[in-house]
Parts: C-alpha cells; sequence; structure tokens
C-alpha cells in the first residue's frame, strides 16, 4: 500500500484498559494502558464489575490521550479495531461500544478482532519481518494454545489445555504459598531465589493428545504438597515451591511446542500472551530452540500483557484484507480462535 495506515486499537477485555495508534501493523505510535491491578489485587483476583465500572470511568479519556500521544489527528485515523472476545462480558461490552461510538462518530470503519488472535500479532510489532506461516504458543491466564499459524487471519489450533491454562495454575499456586495476585510475575521473581529441582512435581500428557496441556495435576501436587508439609510440621521452602513448580510448567510448554514444530517441520516458533514474558519460559525455549535449529521470537513484556497495540496490529490485518464489522458488533465473552462473529 502507498497510503500509510493508522488504526486506532482498544483493548477492554480483562482489567487493563488500554487504547493505541498503531501504523501500518507493527509501528507503535502510542500505547496507552491504565491498570486495575491495585485495585484487584485486595480481593485475589479480578471481579467483573469493578473492572467493567473503571473501564467506563477511564476509557474515554485512555483513547483521546493514545491518539493525542501519536501526534495525529482523530480525522487521521483510517478504521477503529476493538476486542470483542474473548473475555469478560461486562469489560468486553464497553470496549466495543466505545469503538462504535468513536467508528460512528468519525465515519470510520469498525473491525472486531479476536484478543487471542491480537496476543499472536503482538510479534509483529518488534519483528516486522515475521510472516506466516508459523507455529505459535499462546500462554495467558485464561488460554494455552498450539496454533498454526497460516495467514494474517487463518488460524489452526493444533492443541489446547484440557483444563486450567498455565496462567490460571500460576495465579491459584502463588496464592497458595501466600504471594498474592497476579501471580505469575511474582513465581517469575521468586523462583530466580529458588531450586527448581527441589521438588518433583509432574509433567502431564494428555492420551494420546500429544500437543494438548493440562495443568490442574501439577497445581494440585503443589497444593497437596503444602496440605502435606503443615501436616507433618515440615519446613516450606517458598522459593523451592515457586520454582519448582514454574519448571514443571515450563518443561510442558517447551516439550509440547518443540516436539510440534519438529513433526510439522516448522522452523519458527512465536510466543504471545502474558506468560510469555515469563523468564524461565524465554530461556528454556531459547536454549531448545538453539538444539534444534528452530528460531523463537517474542514480545516485550508490555507487548504481552493485555495492551491495545496488538489489537490494532490485528486489526490493520483485518482491515487491508477487508473485513468490516456493523454497527450491530456485539461481545462474544467465549469467542473461539478463528471464529467470526460478524
Amino acid at each position: 500500500m502507498d497510503k500509510d495506515i493508522l488504526i486506532l486499537g482498544i483493548e477492554s477485555s480483562c482489567d487493563e484498559t488500554a487504547a493505541a495508534v498503531v501504523k501500518n501493523g507493527h509501528e507503535v505510535l502510542s500505547n496507552v494502558i491504565y491498570s486495575q491491578i491495585d485495585i484487584h489485587t485486595e480481593y485475589g483476583g479480578v471481579v467483573p464489575e469493578i473492572a467493567s465500572r473503571k473501564h467506563i470511568e477511564k476509557i474515554d479519556r485512555v483513547i483521546l490521550k493514545a491518539i493525542k500521544d501519536a501526534g495525529v489527528t482523530k480525522d487521521d485515523i483510517d478504521a477503529v479495531a476493538v476486542t470483542y472476545g474473548p473475555g469478560l462480558v461486562g469489560p468486553l461490552l464497553v470496549g466495543v461500544s466505545a469503538a462504535k461510538a468513536y467508528a460512528y462518530g468519525l465515519d470510520k470503519p469498525l473491525v472486531g478482532v479476536h484478543h487471542i488472535e491480537g496476543h499472536i500479532a503482538a510479534n509483529y510489532i518488534e519483528h516486522p519481518d515475521l510472516k506466516p506461516p508459523y507455529l505459535c504458543l499462546v500462554v495467558s491466564g485464561g488460554h494455552t494454545h498450539l496454533v498454526r499459524v497460516k495467514d494474517y487471519d487463518d488460524f489452526e489450533i493444533l492443541g489446547f489445555t484440557q483444563d486450567d491454562a498455565a496462567g490460571e495454575a500460576f495465579d491459584k499456586v502463588a496464592r497458595a504459598i501466600g504471594l498474592g495476585y497476579p501471580g505469575g510475575p511474582k513465581i517469575d521473581k521468586v523462583s530466580k531465589q529458588g531450586n527448581p529441582e527441589a521438588i518433583d512435581f509432574p509433567r502431564a500428557k494428555v492420551g494420546n493428545s500429544k500437543y494438548d496441556f493440562s495443568f490442574s495435576g501439577v497445581k494440585s501436587a503443589v497444593l497437596n504438597y503444602l496440605n502435606a508439609a503443615k501436616m507433618k510440621g515440615e519446613e516450606i521452602v517458598c522459593e523451592d515451591v515457586a520454582a519448582s513448580f514454574q519448571q514443571a510448567v515450563v518443561d510442558v510448554l517447551v516439550d509440547h511446542a518443540i516436539s510440534c514444530a519438529c513433526d510439522l517441520g516448522e522452523n519458527m516458533i512465536a510466543i504471545a500472551g502474558g506468560v510469555a514474558s515469563n523468564s524461565s519460559l524465554r530461556a528454556t525455549f531459547m536454549e531448545e530452540g538453539k538444539k534444534r535449529g528452530i528460531e523463537i521470537v517474542y514480545p516485550s513484556p508490555i507487548f504481552c500483557t493485555d495492551n491495545a497495540a496488538m489489537i490494532a496490529c490485528q486489526g490493520y490485518h483485518e482491515f487491508v484484507r477487508g473485513r468490516r464489522a456493523g454497527l450491530d458488533l456485539n461481545a462474544v465473552p467465549a469467542l473461539k480462535i478463528g471464529e467470526r462473529a460478524y
């Protein structure tokens, strides 16, 4: 395309109110995030009703700041992209409503974006030469998927979690050992002072489903270990528990992804989602990838957590392929990867 394309992205699927302006699908001109972590930490997790109210309070100011920080005007925007699923229905509705209002008021096209496809697209921001096809491991609080990215808007799920997502397991184990919410970053930090081989937690396999995941077993193993130690009056070294649990999860994630890539003859694996910022996961992937001749790419931590830049990136690829949503676009909390609800 001769003309630069500017996409205003809006993300509100959980507890971050975010807006961004991205040029040509990878150049981030602005990325504004209002986080509610401090609010929800008090409750040990996200309270949907509180999250929805905070989105309503903040979303317009966040959008206006994103446009201002980008150094552009509202008229310069070519399209508005918004997360419409999956996620919490209340927060999603706030973002979708705001996006429809801006699209209508500015007379600009509206594009609905799948939240997880946005996470995958975050890799294009710092790796503009990355092009499909490739394999992507999506690891977040609610999702653990192995996805073959056939094209920018064409995805095939090769494996997924049968129970807890990896990020969900991190949160539950962190709560059990007294680290609190959010669990992922806290376990990552504490694990650096622990011994990952101190406790032999299980690495689950799912029957004949070679690429599927299961993390409820390792979570239960941690809880059983803690309960048994307390009953026996044994010392619990939280750093060792965290490090051993983290290693068990990382081993499974890396093993499945590397095995899948080798079986399919893929030489590129991208990582996406909040857990993709885990330092042990990144280091293990790089080490194993080097052994197998597989290139590993991942976004910076700011683009791993929920943000609107990734939504604008995926929105760009949907936009240039002619996909448009109507003003009847609705939130779809259980939207599946590759599914289109408009």
